[in-house]
């Protein structure tokens, strides 16, 4: 196995953590995750501190239904993370591949970046 196909149980405990939260939508576990001035940048737009973060975390998504499963992983470095998810549910498109880039500050995460799968 390749840094560029980890296994979940390879993950920091961090991310795993965060990832299982933000999956069944509950905030308040995933933002335990979070140093309080994380910065989260999804789709280009950026949300800064727990408090947007928290909002954002409750809200995104919120209005449809979808599954999420991990489809691929890599380590960069001990502090940066790259998670692969592909989503499949009522949304416009109904399918997305997402890349999650983790950067990660001690045992929490400081920045978030989601964008599109780059294949």
């Amino acid at each position: 196995m390749t840094d560029n196909d980890l296994r979940s149980d390879a993950l920091p405990t961090t991310v795993r953590g965060f990832l299982a939260a933000s999956t069944v939508h509950d905030a308040d576990r995933a933002s335990s995750f979070l140093v309080e001035d994380i910065v989260v940048v999804d789709q280009a737009e950026t949300f800064r501190g727990r408090g947007e973060v928290y909002a954002f975390l409750r809200d995104a998504g919120a209005e449809f239904e979808y599954t999420t499963e991990q489809i691929g992983a890599r380590r960069v470095d001990d502090d940066h993370w790259v998670v692969t998810l592909r989503l499949e549910g009522t949304f416009p498109g109904g399918v997305a591949e997402l890349d999650y880039r983790f950067t990660l500050r001690g045992d929490l995460v400081s920045e978030l970046v989601i964008a599109n799968h780059e294949a």
